[in-house]
């Protein structure tokens, strides 16, 4: 599987259900007590460090981003699908979204005062996470934060079919949060928590808060 073709797949998958797939992640927050506690948390920890814009980095149709300027920061996104920036200005139009591949972040060097990739990590092959996570740094200030929600576990697998019954080609990667920290470790990042969602549940989830260093 060479980048264009998983690349490529990723982005119809996307631009397929982009519509199905808003209607079901626009009120998804509300029953998440403790993913708006860690969205609240990487606000504060991005007003700590000076403020600025943020990059939601895997936006899909915006509400994340969305949320996090309703809590007060300069927020905007990039994805790799058209049509799901289309659905996030249309729900969105105040804010700024960008059509765009975290593997080849269009970004300045130390522009950005938080970046969040929050479960839009888990379609990037293996070998391609520590050139992303090499993006996130250089593109963040130094002392700002980072944070990354994925999917944990071991393994992945293909998914053909979502968010409607539409068609979908794209693999599912699980990880754990040793492996993650791991390579944020080796692009450069201080790891500053971890935090494991449903542990109990088939399918738990993490949070890894990370920080450029100064």
């Amino acid at each position: 599987m060479t980048a264009d073709t998983w690349l490529a797949d990723t982005r119809t998958s996307y631009d397929t259900v982009a519509a199905s797939y808003a209607d079901q992640v626009r009120e998804v927050l509300t029953g998440e007590p403790y993913l708006l506690g860690v969205l609240a948390l990487f606000a504060d920890l991005v007003r700590a460090a000076g403020d600025g814009p943020v990059a939601d980095v895997g936006c899909g149709p915006g509400h994340v981003t969305a949320h996090l300027h309703g809590l007060g920061l300069d927020t905007f996104g990039i994805d790799l699908s058209p049509a799901m920036i289309e659905v996030a200005r249309g729900d969105h139009p105040r804010l700024r979204f960008e059509v765009g591949s975290m593997t080849e972040l269009e970004l300045a060097d130390a522009s950005v005062a938080g970046l969040l990739a929050f479960w839009s990590l888990i379609h990037i092959p293996e070998a391609e996470v520590p050139v992303v996570f090499r993006h996130f740094r250089r593109v963040l200030r130094p002392g700002s934060p980072l944070l990354v929600g994925f999917h944990v576990g071991e393994g992945s697998r293909l998914k053909t079919e979502g968010y409607g019954g539409h068609p979908m080609r794209v693999y599912v990667h699980r990880r754990t949060p040793e492996l993650v920290s791991g390579w944020l470790r080796e692009a450069g990042f201080v790891i500053e928590a971890q935090i494991l969602l449903d542990p109990d549940e088939s399918h738990p989830g993490a949070v890894v808060f990370a920080r450029r260093p100064v």
